[in-house]
Parts: structure tokens; C-alpha cells; sequence
């Protein structure tokens, strides 16, 4: 396994900014009215769900860490929520609802385990990473 050097090593963050940039995808498909709208919230969250990882990570301190993540995986729920919205406004139809969701929980798994690993490994420790 090779070793983590930088937020860019983070398999969390390599599929954050992956689903980010598919929400950039699906919003370019909405209609223009809602690009202050809808558009612009889902693709604040996304790059929101990937920034915030890396930021933790560059804190340097664990407790930041996990804080920036806990605020990542605040932003997945946002972006779970507005696709709901999209789904049911007409924005986006089943299919591609399912496959955004199915990648967003699978962002949130691995976010998830990468929480759980830091809380493990300091679990007694100081606050440092």
C-alpha cells in the first residue's frame, strides 16, 4: 500500500472531486433559471464534499481532521437532498438519480472508514496526525 504524502493520496478525496465533477456534469443539464439556484448548491457541495477533506488533512492536527471531514459528510448529505429536489422537479430523471446516489453513499463509505481509521489509530493518543 503506498504511503499517504498528501490530501491528493486519499482514495476519500480521489472520489469526492470524481463526484463533483459528475455533478458539474448533470447540472450543466438543467434548465439556465436554475443556475443560482439548485445548480449552483449542488456544485458548491460537491466541491465543497472534496475541499473540506483536504483541508482537514492539511490542519495537521486530528481533531481538525476530523472535523473537516465530519463537515464533508455534511456536504454529501446536501447533495443526496438536492438530487431529491432535481429527481423530483423533473431536472434529472430515475437512472440517473440512482447512479449519482449510488456514488454519493459510496463516497460517504469510504469517508466513513477513513473516519473510523483516524479514530482507531488516535484512540488514546494525542491530537496530532
Amino acid at each position: 500500500m503506498k504511503a499517504i504524502e498528501s490530501h491528493r493520496d486519499l482514495v476519500a478525496w480521489q472520489k469526492a472531486v470524481d463526484f463533483g465533477l459528475l455533478l458539474y456534469a448533470i447540472t450543466s443539464r438543467f434548465p439556465d433559471h436554475e443556475r443560482f439556484g439548485l445548480t449552483s448548491q449542488l456544485r458548491r457541495a460537491g466541491v465543497s464534499a472534496a475541499s473540506n477533506i483536504a483541508e482537514g488533512y492539511g490542519r495537521g492536527r486530528t481533531n481538525d481532521y476530523l472535523r473537516f471531514l465530519s463537515m464533508a459528510r455534511g456536504s454529501l448529505c446536501e447533495i443526496d437532498t438536492q438530487l431529491a429536489f432535481a429527481l423530483r422537479l423533473g431536472f434529472i430523471d430515475d437512472a440517473m438519480y440512482s447512479d449519482a446516489t449510488m456514488k454519493c453513499r459510496e463516497c460517504g463509505r469510504i469517508l466513513a472508514g477513513l473516519i473510523r481509521s483516524i479514530e482507531e489509530t488516535t484512540h488514546g493518543q494525542g491530537a496530532q496526525h
